[in-house]
């Protein structure tokens, strides 16, 4: 077969005005990035404020293996055969990284026969919004700096800063730095670092914001540092939420492509699902939801992350929630769940596959536990054997759980027509059901507890360190009512990346909180 480069260099696509007058677009609507990008102007969510919302499909998974099991492929796929159907399907999804692209995962833009177009572009630069969120994140950086060299007149404790720099690289060198070197003029020597922009509070930000207002004011509530006696300092008290904001300016507008078989789709923002919310930004979704007849919605790694995230803060901010989950799997990751090891993968091993079934059985309860029923997608892999494929749907089956095996990396749209139908089946039912495991209101140790012991299956929680200490200092702030959003290894139900399966007997080990005040979670 060829590579997924080949395929998409040969790929024969619309004009990007053409796919947006087939979501009934006018011209006006569009802001041109060349002939097959395009961004949409935010003015539709008015536009289109009394039309009817599509019904919503999250998309997730079991957890990974290192390598990724597909769920942007599937999402792609699912979106190209519900199309070929004739539903008027839309797929969101975040934007690529370079960190991952170039590392051990690769590229976001899906595979084979089910890519987003064109997939360079998409993979690297884009329409320029990480470079934005970088210069927004790196402008406050600069201004938090200056403001201590010209006479620090807030106060700001140089052993309480709470602001690093950022960049769009896995570049382990810059993780913790020494800044301020070289005498008087240049600051004051302080120790620092990078993140990767993914993991930027900005990047949340803009993923969650839902107007320029509602972004200028999460900009300024950023928090950038404390005084000496523990007083927060925002980023207001600097006055740099206009220069922000208007770096921001048209980052926070929806990026429209299409798939390899010419289906819309949005692609916006691009937060981590291991230490951000994991899904592209609340505007994608609302505008999709206003043009389509479905929305097909992505959420990062497995459901224990991504599908928790979107289903406990991004669903109840966006007002809106999914009416079907498709749980994607596939049958390496389940032998690896299993204890295969990685290089051994392509081994048929239906003992090891059985004892990775639990993994897969977790996740399906979890979806259950918001109201939401699952279809499982089983992604076919070429190494996969008949005997592999038929053990996981036969005990699917006996579960009463919808399954279907998945073709679309090998086949597009055509090879997940079966698992289009299975969604549609689960959409006449819906999910009336629906509801987040806890309430805003409840207190963040509760939070925090509810999504362990119901998602991750632990047995409780331990806080170690300063962790207790910095979540009741959050609360006394006034975030007791913020959203949590845990950090977590994607790799394992647990917080051991090495315990697979489905582990038992376990605790979750809370180390450090943080504060993202401008997303308005708390990270433990």
């Amino acid at each position: 077969m060829k590579t997924d480069i080949e395929i998409a260099q040969e790929a024969k696509l619309k004009p990007i005005v053409e796919i947006g007058r087939e979501l009934g677009l006018e011209d006006d609507d569009l802001e041109l990035y060349g002939k097959y990008k395009a961004k949409v102007s935010l003015d539709l969510l008015n536009k289109l404020r009394d039309r009817k919302d599509a019904k919503l499909v999250l998309v997730t998974a079991i957890n990974p293996t290192p390598m990724g099991e597909g769920k942007t492929t599937v999402s792609i796929g699912l979106t190209q055969a519900l199309n070929r159907l004739g539903k008027k399907t839309i797929v969101t999804l975040r934007e690529p990284s370079l960190g991952p692209v170039f590392g051990i995962k690769g590229g976001a833009a899906g595979g084979g026969y089910s890519q987003v177009v064109p997939m360079e572009d998409i993979n690297l630069h884009f329409t320029g919004d990480f470079h934005a969120v970088n210069s927004a994140h790196n402008l406050l950086a600069a201004m938090l700096d200056n403001h201590i060299h010209q006479g620090n007149e807030l106060g700001i404790d140089l052993r309480r800063t709470a602001w690093k720099r950022a960049i769009d690289m896995n570049d382990r060198a810059l993780r913790k730095i020494m800044v301020g070197l070289g005498g008087v003029s240049n600051g004051f020597p302080r120790e620092d670092g990078f993140d990767i922009t993914p993991a930027s509070e900005i990047m949340a930000i803009l993923g969650l914001s839902q107007s320029y207002s509602d972004l200028k004011e999460r900009l300024g509530n950023i928090i950038v540092g404390y005084t000496r006696d523990r007083k927060p300092i925002y980023a207001r008290d600097l006055n740099a939420q206009g220069a922000m904001a208007a770096l921001l300016k048209d980052a926070l507008k929806p990026n429209l492509v299409q798939t390899l078989e010419n289906n819309p789709a949005f692609i916006h923002t691009g937060p981590f699902g291991n230490i951000a919310h994991g899904t592209n930004s609340l505007l994608a979704t609302k505008i999709a939801l206003k043009l389509g007849e479905i929305v097909i919605q992505e959420a990062g790694f497995g459901a224990d992350l991504g599908a928790e995230k979107f289903l406990n803060i991004v669903c109840p901010l966006g007002g809106f929630h999914p009416d079907a989950a498709v749980l994607v799997a596939s049958i390496r990751a389940l032998k690896y769940h299993g204890g295969k090891k990685k290089d051994e993968l392509k081994e048929e091993d239906l003992e090891a596959l059985k004892r990775g079934l639990p993994n897969l059985e977790k996740h399906i309860e979890n979806l259950r536990k918001f109201g939401v029923n699952p279809v499982v997608a089983l992604n076919a892999f070429p190494t996969d054997t008949e005997a592999e494929k038929d053990l996981v749907l036969s005990h699917l089956a006996g579960l009463g759980v919808p399954a279907a095996l998945t073709e679309v990396w090998a086949k597009g749209g055509e090879g997940g027509i079966e698992l289009a139908k299975k969604v549609l089946e689960a959409l006449e039912k819906g999910s009336p059901d629906y509801r987040p495991l806890y309430n805003k209101e409840d207190s963040l140790f509760d939070k925090i507890e509810i999504v362990a012991k119901e998602v991750y299956g632990a047995d409780g929680v331990d806080y170690v360190g300063r962790s207790k200490s910095q979540i009741k200092r959050y609360e006394e702030m006034g975030f007791g009512d913020a959203y949590i959003c845990m950090a977590k290894t994607q790799y394992s139900l647990s917080d051991n990346p090495k315990a697979l399966g489905r582990p038992t007997g376990f605790r979750i080990t809370v180390r450090e909180v943080r504060l993202s005040a401008g997303a308005r979670f708390v990270i433990p």
